[in-house]
């Protein structure tokens, strides 16, 4: 079987960018944004200095995340291991964006869904060699089948070391590097500057790293960085939270006693969760790229992106809460116990499957982290207590012992989602990106954000929940300030994970 592959021998590259001419021509690619390009790196200490390059594009990975990650199979990978893409299917999620770990993808301007290197999928499957290794002057671009031992490809693998980028992410990469310099594959070896001789580098995701450079080199070209997620996103996070969390407080309201039959337990609150279930939608489609596509999620699903699951998720657990909130209006108590459990299980996968769903992201390293899914639970049910403080204040329908009861809950998982940020920020990291982006939260661009968040956002509001009384100003601001903190530590995390350069 035919198993199309590079090999990019730097030792020949010359950096003269015919590569990029050639490909922007071939597939007709946007002002702004590259298929293919060339990285220059200064490496050494004047006068001793040397330039090196690297060819960087799409990688058509064996193990390909963006294929894993899109929910409605825009990115599908060929059997000859090619990793197309089809424009009539993106809905610009962006998440195909995320998950390269080689910032190879990116959002045509012109028709605002994803694109990237195939390889020049069209001059392939007609016997022609892709644009760039047509006009490259020094042969430094080798394209070919791995499985054929006759291949230019096949003989280069036999006769030379090769290396990949990011070997670390798992992807089994088929672009290989004859005698590249460490600084210009490795993301975080060089020093990046705000802005390049002749290109803007700074990154548009509000990102940065605190992160030393690991040599004494100076990226002095590279293509710019696009704003993939940003405040629609940890906004998302938030209104999810809630939404979920008050379904969690109906359900153990329900299952311990302590809200049975009480209005504000079983009718209001669920009320709020679908209010702010529909505005998580609202975000959610209000961040794609092609908004009117948003319905094939639901009828073209990947099965294997979280974000079809989610979405999924999502519908299933906004069609029970309206079923319970209908019961209970009814007073139908024999449907909401048949409701109970499933309404339950629902309302935690909807708080935890962003987890999931950015551990599929394997170009943000930070987003992987193993805390997530617990982070994101136990803010649900912070957050579902924290609605039901702020509808009893504004209702004037205190339940006084359902508050005293929760108040001490809610304090005591505002310490621990403390800590638990406390240890993504501080705490050991597999990878140089998660250690460059948690450097970020602790050190870094979003270092401030994050310590309001810890202090104003978890424990203030940890301490005031802990002593304020169930009818008090205290407990509804200590309830803002956790909604507020929700926010700000999503918003942080969401930007640090995007801080670290990928190319």
């Amino acid at each position: 079987m035919t198993k199309w592959a590079w090999v990019i021998d730097q030792t020949k590259c010359i950096g003269c960018h015919a590569c990029t001419t050639a490909c922007k021509s071939e597939n007709d690619v946007a002002v702004g944004v590259f298929r293919t390009w060339v990285k220059n790196v200064d490496v050494g200490t004047f006068p001793a200095v040397r330039r090196h390059f690297a060819v960087l594009r799409c990688n058509h990975c064996e193990d390909a995340p963006c294929v894993e990650i899109c929910p409605t199979t825009a990115m599908y990978q060929r059997p000859d291991g090619l990793v197309d893409f089809d424009e009539s299917r993106c809905i610009g999620c962006k998440a195909c964006m995320q998950a390269c770990p080689y910032d190879a993808i990116y959002m045509d301007p012109n028709t605002q869904t994803a694109a990237k290197c195939n390889f020049c999928s069209h001059r392939v499957d007609e016997g022609l060699l892709p644009a760039c290794v047509v006009v490259c002057p020094v042969e430094a671009l080798l394209f070919g089948d791995m499985e054929d031992p006759t291949s230019k490809v096949s003989k280069a693998l036999g006769a030379h070391p090769v290396t990949v980028r990011r070997p670390e992410q798992g992807t089994r990469p088929k672009a290989f590097y004859i005698g590249a310099h460490e600084a210009a594959l490795e993301p975080l070896a060089a020093r990046h500057e705000p802005m390049y001789m002749w290109s803007d580098g700074r990154p548009d995701a509000g990102g940065g790293s605190a992160r030393a450079p690991q040599l004494r080199a100076r990226v002095a070209y590279d293509v710019p960085r696009q704003r993939v997620w940003g405040g629609r996103v940890s906004a998302y996070i938030v209104t999810k939270s809630i939404g979920a969390g008050a379904g969690l407080v109906a359900v153990l309201g329900r299952v311990a006693g302590w809200g049975e039959g009480s209005p504000l337990v079983e009718r209001l609150v669920p009320l709020i969760g679908l209010l702010f279930l529909g505005l998580t939608g609202a975000l959610l489609v209000s961040d794609l790229k092609r908004p009117e596509r948003f319905w094939t999620i639901m009828t073209r699903p990947q099965w294997r992106s979280w974000l079809t699951r989610g979405a999924y998720v999502i519908t299933g657990y906004g069609a029970l809460l309206a079923a319970w909130v209908a019961a209970s209006l009814a007073g139908a108590d024999r449907a909401l116990d048949l409701l109970v459990w499933p309404l339950g299980v629902l309302a935690l996968l909807t708080a935890a499957y962003t987890a999931f769903l950015f551990a599929q992201c394997e170009g943000r390293d930070l987003w992987q982290s193993p805390l997530l899914l617990v982070h994101l639970s136990l803010d649900a049910v912070v957050a579902g207590i924290a609605a039901l403080a702020l509808a009893a204040a504004a209702t004037g329908r205190v339940d006084e012992d359902t508050l005293r009861y929760l108040t001490p809950i809610a304090a005591g998982l505002l310490v621990a989602t403390g800590l638990l940020a406390m240890a993504d920020a501080f705490g050991r990291h597999a990878t140089t990106n998660a250690a460059a982006a948690a450097q970020a939260l602790a050190r870094g661009p979003q270092s401030a954000l994050f310590q309001v968040a810890l202090v104003g956002g978890m424990f203030l509001p940890a301490m005031l929940m802990a002593a304020a009384s169930a009818s008090s100003a205290a407990l509804v601001f200590a309830a803002l300030l956790a909604l507020g903190g929700q926010w700000m530590y999503a918003h942080a995390f969401v930007l640090a994970g995007q801080g670290p350069p990928i190319s």
